[in-house]
């Protein structure tokens, strides 16, 4: 496992909502609702029809729920990263909001971190009710990445990935990949949802989140939470950026692939993207569009 068995985390970056029951769940039929167009930015496929759009709860919701402290107690060092996957979630979380602080004064911006949803089954949030079924996604309207960790299963029993720990990284950075997008101010939620498409703005935006989680990547050792990354961990990260390219879904689950159809990528588009921020380490790498060879 990659953590220094000696730093210590900060849980409050992350909620804990598993086990914790909304009283509702998502409407199924027509609806296009922002909560899982958002969802799909990181899932890879189109699950848009799955909520009714007068679902969505306003940003200042009072049906928020108190967190359980439980990951306070469990998650203290770099240690229980090492033998907890909750515990490694919160080091990742940890990590990534680590470099990105020190990386906005350059650009003239402050850092505004994001917490992380940990839920089980469906939660609330200032985007809707989100299910396991929407995968990990970022809410832009409450600033917070929402996780049913038993999408990593998922990522290995449905869509093909060899998983390990810095396959689940891959993923936490993506999403706050569109957080860092959002506070840049390039984080577009409405005109582009449309879009679709190799060349779409859509596309764009999910590569983009992917080539900032390169970059994470390139750094994450000199936050002081990982450490002694290996050619092995970094391969776990690039196999899930190819396992949820748009080709590769849509040939499993159709068996045939629509280029016009994408909004996520092709495989070779999501891993070039991660590569690119991997390789260069700096955000201005991410402004190329396209990420075909």
């Amino acid at each position: 496992m990659p953590f220094n068995d000696n730093k210590r985390l900060d849980p409050s970056q992350v909620q804990d909502r598993r086990g914790r029951k909304t009283g509702q769940t998502i409407a199924i039929g027509g609806g296009t609702g922002l909560i899982l167009l958002l969802a799909s930015m990181f899932f890879g496929v189109d699950l848009t029809e799955l909520v009714n759009p007068d679902t969505l709860a306003p940003a200042n919701s009072d049906m928020y729920f108190d967190d359980i402290d439980d990951l306070a107690t469990t998650c203290q060092t770099g240690a229980d990263a090492n033998e907890r996957q909750d515990c490694r979630v919160v080091g990742f979380v940890n990590s990534i909001q680590a470099f990105w602080e020190e990386e906005f004064p350059d650009y003239g911006l402050e850092y505004v971190p994001a917490q992380t949803v940990l839920f089980s089954e469906t939660t609330q949030g200032a985007c809707g009710f989100a299910s396991s079924a929407s995968g990990p996604f970022y809410c832009p309207r409450d600033r917070m990445i929402y996780l049913d960790l038993s999408f990593f299963d998922t990522l290995v029993s449905n869509f093909g990935a060899q998983g390990g720990p810095f396959a689940e990284a891959y993923v936490i950075a993506h999403e706050y990949g569109h957080h860092v997008q959002n506070l840049f101010g390039v984080l577009n939620t409405s005109g582009m949802m449309r879009d679709s498409g190799p060349e779409s703005e859509i596309v764009f935006t999910e590569l983009q989140a992917d080539c900032l989680a390169g970059i994470w990547v390139a750094h994450a050792e000199d936050t002081g939470y990982i450490v002694n990354l290996t050619r092995e961990e970094i391969i776990q990260a690039l196999d899930a950026a190819v396992s949820v390219g748009d080709d590769r879904i849509q040939q499993q689950t159709q068996g045939y692939v629509v280029p016009d159809a994408w909004t996520h990528g092709s495989s070779e588009q999501r891993l070039a993207a991660l590569q690119d921020g991997m390789r260069s380490g700096d955000v201005d790498t991410c402004n190329t569009p396209g990420w075909s060879e």
